[in-house]
C-alpha cells in the first residue's frame, strides 16, 4: 500500500504542477486530441532536432484540460522523452501503452517507464485508461506529422532539415 500512496503522490504532484506546461514556440508540428467518452483535451506540440544523424525530440509543450490523469499523464509524457530520439521516445510510449493494456497483470519496466509506473494503477480501470494515454497519443501524432514534414523538406531541397 505504500508504494501505491507514493504512485498517486507522483500523479497529484504532476498535476499540481505540470512540467512542460504551456504552447512554446518554434514547434514543428501541433496537434489537438479530445478524449470523446470524458471531454478531456489536449492541444501538444512537438519540436524535433537533429541528434546526429537521427531525430530527437527538442521540446513537448502543451495545453491540457481534463481530469488529474489525463493531465499528469501528459506532464510525465513530456518530460520523460524530451531529449531522447525518436526512437527511444517511441520504447517508452509502446512501454506505457503495453502498462496500460495490461489490467494491473504484468509487472512495468520501471527503468524505461521512470514517473510514468505511477500510472499502474489507472491500468485496472479501463474508463481511465484513454485519460492516462491522451497525452502519449497526441505526442505520437505530432511526431508523425513533423517527421513527415522533415521528409517533405528533404525531399523538396534535397538536404538534412
Amino acid at each position: 500500500m505504500q508504494l501505491e500512496s507514493m504512485y498517486q503522490e507522483i500523479i497529484l504532484e504532476h498535476y499540481r504542477r505540470p512540467l512542460h506546461a504551456g504552447l512554446r514556440e518554434p514547434f514543428d508540428a501541433e496537434v489537438q486530441h479530445i478524449n470523446p467518452t470524458c471531454g478531456d483535451e489536449v492541444t501538444l506540440r512537438v519540436t524535433l532536432k537533429d541528434a546526429g544523424g537521427e531525430p530527437a525530440i527538442a521540446d513537448v509543450s502543451y495545453e491540457a484540460l481534463g481530469c488529474s490523469i489525463s493531465q499528469a499523464s501528459t506532464s510525465v509524457m513530456a518530460d520523460s522523452i524530451i531529449g531522447r530520439t525518436v526512437t527511444e521516445a517511441m520504447a517508452v510510449g509502446e512501454e506505457f501503452l503495453r502498462l496500460m493494456q495490461s489490467r494491473g497483470e504484468t509487472e512495468p519496466d520501471e527503468e524505461v517507464l521512470g514517473d510514468a509506473v505511477a500510472f499502474e494503477g489507472v491500468s485496472r480501470y479501463p474508463a481511465r485508461i484513454k485519460c492516462a494515454l491522451l497525452g502519449w497519443m497526441a505526442w505520437k501524432d505530432a511526431t508523425a506529422r513533423a517527421l513527415a514534414e522533415r521528409t517533405a523538406d528533404e525531399a523538396n531541397t534535397g538536404e538534412r532539415a
